[in-house]
């Protein structure tokens, strides 16, 4: 074993490149991971760059300077980004405090109805089973109360971080934009010659997660909108609220739309009962979910998310308990830059000349 593992090491690591892919990986995960919540800033821009860097390509392509392309895309993105918060949040807002201030009548007639159901079923359900229930879902509204509290006295200090953000992320963005390739050739200058893995390894990457933060923001925007309108054109209460949570369920893959069914049921359940409403309500929701996932993910992500779902659910969970939010939200490029490694390491001199020539 220890023969075969000598020869396996002897074998990858005698190649220089292979070890300058291993140093650039080891010391950007260490400091991506040391230093993470002081870069978050850096990697939100990164991100909304490679977003906006096709449109303001296509704009130097039609004989517009790289300084006015930029400057045009970044003040229209902007621009959007205002007006669809000052748009939606007050409605958010307004219909996140309507929906809190309705949760304890919902509880209360939750129970209500558990209560009734040893007298209905009593062959299946004892009264202990159904107390011992509502104590444990009362002791978990407890734990998430103190929760809630906790983040709401931090909010202040989250919020001034906030507004630093919003001022400091644009700005980062546009030179992003603007010195691409002046910080391309910047960097390039301290990495060693010996980089042929790591440079195919970037090709990859940056192809698959440009398609990736499109394909994710198109997504959002499909599902989200067309869920409103559908829960909105059924008078279902908080549409805005719901559909909002809908388009951001599907930042986590199989996980967050099952997640989020949880609250359009029960919102859909307490306005109108085991009703046709409910079945119309929640049939539409299955709709809107079975085209997303068997018409659009496969239009948006043929290519840049080539993985196996249980590959993807492991990643969400990995790089989500690594980084939170933004380690979901890059948990599919991350797990791509994993098999593109493997690709990498396992490919030759001739391949990689060959890859250059297509």
């Amino acid at each position: 074993m220890f023969k075969l593992f000598s020869e396996w090491y002897t074998r990858k690591f005698s190649d220089p490149h292979a070890v300058t892919l291993v140093v650039i990986l080891v010391c950007s995960f260490l400091f991506i991971a040391l230093f993470s919540q002081l870069l978050m800033p850096v990697l939100v821009a990164l991100g909304i760059a490679f977003l906006l860097d096709l449109p303001v390509n296509k704009m130097v392509n039609l004989k517009l300077s790289r300084m006015g392309a930029t400057v045009l895309v970044v003040s229209t993105f902007v621009g959007v980004t205002l007006i669809a918060m000052l748009g939606l949040m007050p409605i958010i807002w307004q219909q996140s405090s309507n929906l809190l201030q309705e949760v304890p009548h919902m509880i209360s007639e939750g129970q209500k109805y558990l209560l009734t159901l040893p007298e209905q079923y009593p062959d299946i359900i004892q009264a202990s089973q159904i107390e011992t229930f509502i104590n444990t879902i009362k002791e978990k509204l407890l734990e998430w109360g103190e929760v809630a509290l906790k983040a709401s006295l931090n909010s202040i200090s989250d919020l001034v971080a906030l507004m630093v953000y919003l001022i400091l992320v644009p700005l980062m963005v546009f030179f992003f934009l603007k010195d691409k390739h002046d910080l391309f050739a910047g960097f390039s200058r301290f990495l060693p010659k010996e980089r042929r893995m790591a440079t195919q390894v970037g090709k990859e990457m940056n192809q698959q997660i440009l398609n990736y933060i499109r394909g994710k923001v198109i997504e959002i925007l499909i599902v989200g909108i067309s869920t409103t309108i559908a829960f909105a054109l059924l008078d279902l209460r908080y549409s805005v609220l719901l559909g909002v949570l809908v388009g951001l369920s599907v930042l986590v893959p199989y996980v967050g739309a099952t997640v989020v069914t949880i609250p359009v049921f029960f919102v859909a359940l307490f306005q109108w009962g085991f009703s046709n409403e409910l079945g119309y309500v929640m049939l539409a929701y299955g709709i809107i979910q079975a085209i997303d996932g068997n018409v659009i993910v496969p239009l948006l992500f043929s290519e840049a998310v080539n993985l196996h779902p249980v590959t993807i659910i492991i990643a969400v969970i990995l790089f989500g308990g690594l980084w939170g939010f933004w380690g979901v939200f890059f948990a599919i490029p991350l797990a791509t830059l994993v098999k593109a490694v493997i690709n990498a390491w396992s490919s030759t001199q001739e391949d990689f000349e060959l890859s250059n020539q297509k």
